[in-house]
């Protein structure tokens, strides 16, 4: 689809002066699951920090998206390889009663007792063993990410879009962001971009991908939503006993234009509903525009179907849908190192490795047992002082698919900000970081990585 907003060519805008919000020593960009792991971990370490979100909430896809799965932080074993940030979230959660996951002892079972009862809730099992994978809810998510940020001593923005880097030779000096309050700028020390799009390192001027396979999972969209007043028991219980009745019913929605993909929630009687709607681009504003209102006619299609043929729908309504569009995949940064689907599938460890993911697909192997990141794939390229972090990471279209669930951008983004504040006190490039200095660091904050 063409961009309407390109057809009438160019203006000059006028120059003018923007005032200096503020100066910090890291600047991040993004409140989603990156961010907020960036923002934590850089204020906890001691970083005057300072995050900017253009939504009013923090948690991004997480939260707005509602995306409720934590998706799997452990191999199929006892053992968790995330922990750090993402488990301490859940931890928060778990006091408010906003979190259903298996407990520690649970997690690698294969008891068919506990495998029936979890195989409800999704990633929870995974090729008959128990992960640790979490729903949440998302409204009490949003209240945890606000404390935290809190406590941590993070400045925080919202309703305030970063939108250009200020850029300064192979300086990122910091970055302009629109508000409610005009135009402004802000500086720091460090910028870390979690914008997931790569706004501001596309607008510093440093090299990126953003070209799709169409063929994969993260070149799609999605406008998730949730159903409540589901009579789940009955729905469950026609979906086991006549199965056949219920895959007929599912082929016929999906005609219809239907969304066909249920899961469990927090709540009793509430399902979420999530979806793949290829073929648009996310960064272009048109076709963002016309998910809204077409998925939207398709959420209608799906309530409509679901209340006149599925048992267990008969009373149900659309609680609510995402108040942000789900978007798996766009700018990715081409930085020091270029992470590759040949270097994941092989297990390569980094001698800067930052996180240890699981593969969430299928349990533990000796050929590729786990999946790395690496510190270098987080650094912006040609410039001294610009980190990323999130599923605009430096990698290629295998490896950025695999690795954009949000347990794995807040291990990325509790990196960043450990290494920027780390920087900062030494005074140095990130680049030039002594790799121990950070492991350390991280492992007293409880991340799992080789060597420990």
């Amino acid at each position: 689809m063409e961009n309407d907003l390109l057809k009438m060519g160019t203006i000059r805008e006028a120059v003018r002066e923007i005032g200096v919000y503020g100066e910090y020593d890291v600047v991040v960009v993004g409140g989603g699951p990156a961010g907020i792991g960036a923002a934590v971990a850089s204020a906890r370490n001691g970083a005057r920090t300072i995050v900017l979100e253009r939504y009013g909430y923090l948690g991004g896809m997480a939260t707005g998206g509602l995306v409720m799965v934590i998706m799997p932080m452990s191999d199929g074993t006892g053992e968790q390889q995330i922990g750090g940030l993402s488990q301490e979230i859940i931890n928060r959660l778990d006091e408010m009663g906003a979190a259903i996951h298996p407990q520690k002892e649970e997690l690698g079972s294969t008891e068919s007792r506990l495998v029936n009862y979890w195989k409800r809730y999704a990633f929870c099992v995974v090729e008959g063993k128990i992960r640790m994978a979490a729903t949440v809810d998302p409204e009490n998510l949003k209240c945890v990410l606000n404390d935290m940020v809190s406590e941590a001593g993070v400045n925080l923005l919202l309703h305030s879009w970063g939108t250009r880097a200020i850029r300064e030779g192979n300086e990122v000096k910091g970055v302009i962001f629109e508000s409610k309050s005009g135009r402004q700028a802000v500086l720091g020390k460090i910028v870390i971009d979690t914008t997931g799009d790569g706004d501001i390192f596309a607008s510093a001027g440093v090299p990126f991908d953003s070209t799709f396979n169409l063929e994969m999972r993260s070149s799609h969209l999605a406008l998730t939503f949730r159903i409540g007043n589901v009579d789940t028991e009955k729905y469950y219980g026609f979906r086991g006993s006549e199965l056949k009745k219920h895959t007929e019913l599912i082929h016929e929605l999906e005609k219809q234009g239907g969304f066909t993909h249920f899961i469990t929630t927090t709540h009793e009687g509430v399902l979420w509903v999530n979806n793949n709607i290829p073929g648009l681009n996310p960064l272009k504003v048109a076709d963002l525009t016309w998910l809204e209102v077409n998925g939207r006619k398709r959420i209608l299609a799906t309530i409509r179907f679901l209340k006149e043929h599925m048992p267990g729908f008969e009373n149900s309504f659309i609680m609510d849908t995402a108040s942000q569009i789900g978007v798996r995949s766009s700018r990715r940064l081409i930085g020091e190192h270029v992470l590759t689907g040949k270097e994941i599938f092989s297990g390569t460890v980094f001698p800067d490795t930052i996180a240890t993911c699981p593969d969430f697909r299928h349990t533990v192997s000796p050929e590729h047992p786990h999946w790395y990141i690496p510190l270098s794939s987080l650094i912006a390229s040609g410039t001294n002082n610009l980190l990323v972090a999130g599923r605009c990471f430096s990698s290629d279209l295998v490896a950025n698919d695999l690795l954009a669930p949000i347990q794995f951008c807040i291990a990325m983004g509790q990196a960043a900000g450990t290494a920027a504040a780390l920087a900062i006190k030494q005074k140095i490039a990130i680049r030039d970081l002594d790799y121990k200095i950070l492991k350390d660091c991280l492992h007293k904050q409880s991340v799992p990585l080789p060597g420990y």
